[in-house]
């Protein structure tokens, strides 16, 4: 093979494989890989609980809010629609139709901010779990490699917790 054979392979095989995907990183555009502007900035998903309890407690406000002033407007417009109703107008059915709406709406955006509320919680909950177990497991393995760190005679010798060979005993008797 000659070497400019030799020099056009090597050429071929680099854009080969600069036009792959490339997963976990982003295109850092100086031809050096993980030093992209902003990979250190977002690479990672990370979310503080901190910011998790704002947003649980901005849903929970919500909430609150919703349940005192919110509703203030369906028993009075319930009692409205009745007395149109009983007066003979028409207005009486619709007025009632739309507290009933306003009503069901009130339900559910209530309902979205209870879920997301409860749902933050538990997330924090679980995550928490989650990093207090890969922490334990990242311990057991440092530990585990520590262990294989440790020598107890030179390198090559026997180890003398083991023992003799049931061979070399029958040839010392």
């Amino acid at each position: 093979m000659a070497w400019d054979e030799w020099e056009q392979l090597k050429t071929q095989a680099v854009e080969r494989h600069s036009t792959q995907m490339q997963l976990n990183q982003l295109d850092p555009g100086d031809g050096s890989p993980g030093t992209a502007g902003g990979a250190g900035k977002y690479g990672d998903l990370k979310v503080a609980n901190a910011s998790l309890a704002k947003i649980s407690k901005s849903a929970h406000s919500l909430y609150n809010a919703l349940w005192d002033k919110a509703r203030v407007a369906v028993p009075s417009s319930d009692s409205a629609a009745s007395d149109l109703s009983k007066q003979g107008f028409a207005l009486g059915a619709g007025l009632q139709h739309v507290s009933n709406r306003w009503e069901q709406q009130l339900k559910s955006l209530m309902d979205a901010c209870a879920q997301i509320t409860n749902h933050l919680q538990v997330t924090k909950k679980i995550h928490a779990g989650d990093e207090n177990f890969i922490v334990r497991q990242m311990s057991s393995i440092d530990a585990l490699d520590a262990g294989f760190d440790e020598r107890v005679g030179q390198p090559g010798e026997k180890n003398p917790v083991y023992g003799e060979k049931k061979e070399e005993k029958k040839k010392e008797e």
